[in-house]
């Protein structure tokens, strides 16, 4: 091999040290006024997750620079970049504040009569304003989110080109040896199955929910527990009511049977 190629092979091997760094047991408290049990930590960087317990302590796996985020249902999201000095001579505190719901703002336009005739003379129409109007080219599509964005940069490209000589994408091709493209992608998996587990909560809880005595992080425990399921992504994209809630009535004899063991 050419000394150029050892020194190729000496960097990949460098960069993958780098990003598989070994994750440590980082403690931590979340503090709120009010329950705190059942808060759910996830570590979006080494995609790990937990929950607290009643007093508000947990435990996870991270590596200095990962990113936690902190969500419960009655508590702002809160997202944490670890520093060094959590892994070296203190525990994480979290301090949540609860969710306060405000009225929209009303604004008051224009009387309406209800005559057409009188009314339209009041009602001022405005044409919006848009990237095309301007002469400027833009994205129409569903905006990325930042893991999304930074896998399509980690893997943007073709691999290489074949012409008068050859060419590789080092920056695609050290991204996937080192194994950050392979990462990136169970997050924005990891985002999507979250995403769409939230939306069958706020659908589906009342009506399963209706005959059970859970307290609420027991609630958000159980939809969780069922985005843990090989089905739940396929069943959640699909959202078929007829199929939908026999999945969630069967986890949920799962859960609760859960319950009962740990009881025990």
């Amino acid at each position: 091999m050419t000394k150029k190629t050892n020194i190729f092979i000496i960097l990949i091997v460098l960069i993958a040290g780098t990003v598989n760094a070994q994750l440590k047991t980082l403690k931590g408290v979340v503090l709120a006024n009010g329950d705190v049990e059942g808060v759910h930590i996830l570590n979006k960087s080494s995609v790990k997750y937990t929950v607290t317990n009643t007093d508000g302590s947990f435990e996870i796996l991270a590596k200095p620079k990962d990113t936690l985020t902190i969500s419960a249902l009655k508590y702002q999201t809160k997202e944490i970049v670890l520093g060094q000095e959590f892994f070296e001579s203190r525990a994480l505190r979290v301090y949540l504040e609860e969710k306060v719901n405000e009225l929209e703002e009303v604004v008051v336009g224009e009387i309406l009569t209800g005559n057409i005739g009188s009314d339209i003379g009041n009602v001022e129409l405005k044409d919006e304003l848009n990237f095309y109007d301007l002469g400027i080219p833009g994205y129409t599509g569903k905006p990325k989110t930042i893991p999304e964005r930074k896998l399509a940069d980690a893997d943007a490209g073709s691999w290489g080109y074949v012409g008068l000589g050859f060419g590789v994408n080092f920056h695609k091709l050290l991204n996937k040896v080192s194994g950050r493209t392979k990462k990136l992608k169970a997050i924005v998996e990891l985002d999507e199955k979250d995403k769409c587990m939230k939306r069958m909560r706020d659908f589906y809880s009342e009506s399963i929910f209706d005959k059970e005595e859970f307290t609420e992080p027991q609630k958000a425990d159980y939809f969780y527990f069922c985005m843990d399921d090989l089905k739940f992504k396929d069943i959640c994209n699909r959202n078929d009511p007829s199929e939908v809630i026999p999945f969630l009535n069967e986890k949920l004899k799962a859960y609760k049977q859960n319950l009962n063991s740990k009881d025990d």
